[in-house]
């Protein structure tokens, strides 16, 4: 039976090695829905403005305003009738302006709940930035590498990494208990860095592969949905070329494709990157061919 509900995602029994799907569960349209925050600034307004106090430029609330229509279009097409959508927002001005373009698509009834999560902000580069010292340590990421780096009085993408809201999706803390909807569409309103550091949680990616990803441009979405076996996939929503561009190497697009038709609890046996840490196993084959032969 497939489960329903996002509180149900990562616990299901786990099914046999060998299991095959004869025919698509039919499960709910739920979806993730996550942006980066939108055109809000010059560059130079980092120098004399807070980084949570930047505000959206009048071209990112239009943007902004037309994700939403975006966002309504894909869930109507599922055709549910009691479908609802949940807010998570990064506190900064910036992407709070977003979830107000976003929220002008929705009626009152349609939206469950709003909730301005601290866990979701933008990483912090030490308060007011100098642009030459931030063009310089941005080089300097970039040699040293792109998940470890530390800004001066600032944070990594590895303190990033501690406090996403991965756990909340996971036990359904969005809905009430006994009150459960299968078609309650999450969308996350937040920042580049912060969006890929939440997929690399979710989907257990290794550093090498977050460092190959590429950061998401103003206004991009990128949708998590249920795929066939019940287990959230980024390949139904978007083509093989989309999460190229992304920066996603083969080996992410082949699991990309398994996570389309996985169970949720279900192990990837055959999972490509393990291949990248075990590099004996190829050898192993060859003596195998010569020890038949």
């Amino acid at each position: 039976m497939a489960m329903t509900h996002l509180s149900s995602l990562f616990y299901m029994s786990c099914f046999p090695k060998n299991a095959t799907l004869s025919s698509p569960i039919q499960v709910s349209q739920q979806r993730v829905f996550s942006f980066n925050t939108i055109q809000c600034c010059r560059l130079h307004d980092y120098t004399r403005v807070s980084d949570p106090k930047i505000r959206l430029t009048e071209k990112g609330m239009a943007d902004a305003e037309e994700c939403g229509k975006r966002i309504r279009e894909m869930i109507e097409k599922d055709k549910a009738q009691n479908w609802k959508v949940y807010f998570y927002v990064s506190p900064y001005r910036r992407t709070v302006d977003t979830l107000k373009g976003i929220g002008k698509a929705f009626e009152r009834s349609r939206i469950a709940v709003m909730r301005e999560e601290s866990r979701l902000r933008e990483q912090d580069f030490g308060n007011f930035q100098d642009r030459e010292k931030m063009r310089l340590e941005k080089s300097m990421r970039m040699l040293y590498g792109r998940f470890f780096f530390r800004f001066p009085n600032g944070e990594s993408a590895a303190d990033v990494y501690q406090e996403t809201l991965k756990s909340d999706i996971d036990v359904g803390r969005f809905q009430p208990p006994g009150e459960r909807n299968s078609n309650i569409n999450l969308v996350i309103v937040s920042h580049g860095l912060t969006l890929r550091v939440f997929l690399i949680r979710w989907y257990k990616w290794t550093v090498e592969q977050f460092e190959g990803i590429n950061n998401f441009g103003n206004a991009s979405m990128v949708v998590m949905e249920r795929g066939y076996g019940g287990r959230y996939s980024l390949s139904i929503h978007h083509t093989e070329e989309e999460l190229r561009e992304f920066g996603f190497s083969n080996e992410m697009i082949i699991d990309r494709e398994w996570q389309k038709y996985a169970r949720p609890g279900e192990l990837n046996y055959d999972c490509p990157t393990l291949n990248s840490f075990f590099t004996h196993f190829g050898e192993d084959a060859g003596k195998a061919v010569e020890l038949a032969s």
